[in-house]
């Protein structure tokens, strides 16, 4: 998994042993590669680069500080979704004039702000939005740019709960309705609205969901020019595949995408934003975890209880999500690929379900997981937890959340300090 691999029977991130770092900080800890992290965001700048891109580092798929700011010294962009993201985002060095705010609930305490800083864009998600928008720009006497959200009414086949692009989904603003804004795009003065946004969805395996929203757009954006408005720029957010199932399994590149889209974005004449998240970050981190007992029912079923929960990693009680699993030091060589719908049990194997200690049934990481034998004290890696995995985490039954770590060559430094019990009940009075 990119900058993760086994040497001598344990399990490195880039030339620093996870055992190494664990016996230092402990566990459930995020673990993060600088160079993994470097490597994905430049094979997107390159595969984009025959067209005028901006890349918006989507804040909500990792928002630490030093990730951030990896990415910002790097020249990328930001993508934010609340006013906390915006700080976030411009504390760790990023350039308001390359921030994107998008957002179905925008406050106007969160557009204010982002007024005061002169951020790239707004994307708009709706006629009432844009008013406010409208409104406190001019009350400021400021023109910031906004984008239309479209929601083209497209299917991106994936996940239910991370479907963005269909018409029963909240976000975005139909076709039809957009037409009429831009016929009446004289009363949003205080505004320049010259920028039109798409999202889909996350994670999407294939090229055709952005092509057949972007065939959608062209139209809409010869109705803009020819109604006086200049869009100047199309942003085809972000969703772009990761593996999550091993380094053999095939999935498609940023030049892949870039292949498809780009004779599209040519032909608007427009420049092109992007917002990815999950991409570059994804594959760039792990969660490592001990595990604390295992247990057999009478009935045969094994139990592998680590101390990591849902409260550190909510995707598979969310979203059902799989996650590869594996312990960090083994003889037995982790398979290139696993089939998350085929359990194969090979020697040395036992068959097992690896839970949390959480009181919910949900909190599952794998069921009927092929996993080698385990014992007390073991640690376990949970792989592709570098994205959506500590910015959804929580202190559910008052666990504190996890330290996070970033690896450089053979070095590594906490980045985010594990919290205490005192830190659960900072700012709370009896």
């Amino acid at each position: 998994m990119d900058a993760f691999e086994y040497r001598n029977k344990t399990l490195f991130c880039e030339d620093v042993r996870i055992d190494d770092i664990i016996s230092q900080v402990g566990t459930p800890a995020y673990i993060y590669s600088k160079k993994a992290i470097l490597t994905r965001y430049h094979e997107l700048e390159t595969a984009f680069q025959d067209v005028d891109t901006t890349i918006c580092f989507s804040v909500k798929s990792n928002s630490n500080l030093s990730i951030c700011k990896i990415l910002a010294e790097e020249g990328s962009g930001f993508d934010v979704v609340s006013g906390g993201e915006l700080f976030r985002a411009i504390k760790a060095g990023g350039d308001p004039s390359r921030i994107v705010f998008a957002g179905v609930g925008k406050m106007d305490r969160e557009i204010k702000y982002a007024i005061e800083n002169d951020i790239f864009m707004f994307n708009v998600e709706s006629v009432a939005e844009l008013e406010h928008i409208n409104k406190l720009a001019g009350e400021a006497d400021k023109t910031p740019r906004v984008a239309l959200r479209i929601n083209p009414d497209i299917d991106a086949n994936t996940h239910a709960k991370t479907t963005t692009g269909k018409k029963e989904n909240k976000f975005g603003i139909d076709l039809s309705e957009a037409e009429k804004i831009i016929k009446q795009s004289a009363r949003y003065s205080n505004v320049d609205l010259c920028g039109l946004h798409v999202h889909l969805g996350s994670p999407i395996y294939t090229v055709d969901p952005y092509v057949r929203a972007l065939r959608k757009i062209l139209a809409l954006i010869q109705n803009c020019r020819n109604e006086g408005l200049d869009i100047e720029y199309i942003n085809i957010g972000g969703g772009y595949c990761i593996s999550y199932t091993g380094t053999g399994e095939k999935v498609i590149r940023p030049k892949d995408y870039a292949s498809k889209i780009l004779p599209l974005v040519k032909e608007m004449q427009c420049n092109l934003i992007m917002e990815p998240g999950r991409f570059i970050m994804g594959n760039s981190g792990v969660l490592i975890s001990q595990v604390i007992y295992t247990k057999e029912t009478i009935h045969g079923k094994k139990f592998v209880i680590c101390d990591a929960a849902m409260n550190d990693l909510i995707r598979p009680a969310l979203y059902d999500a799989f996650h590869r699993i594996w312990p960090v030091n083994t003889s037995i060589k982790m398979p290139e690929v696993e089939n998350p719908d085929k359990t194969e049990v090979k020697k040395g194997l036992e068959l097992v379900d690896i839970v949390g200690p959480v009181c919910e049934s949900s909190d599952t990481f794998a069921t009927y997981r092929a996993l080698p034998k385990v014992k007390e004290g073991d640690l376990l890696s949970i792989f592709s937890a570098g994205a959506y995995g500590f910015t959804m985490s929580s202190s559910y039954n008052s666990r504190p959340r996890p330290c996070e770590v970033l690896v450089d060559g053979d070095q590594f430094r906490i980045i985010r300090k594990r919290e205490t019990y005192e830190d659960l009940v900072r700012g709370e009075e009896v």
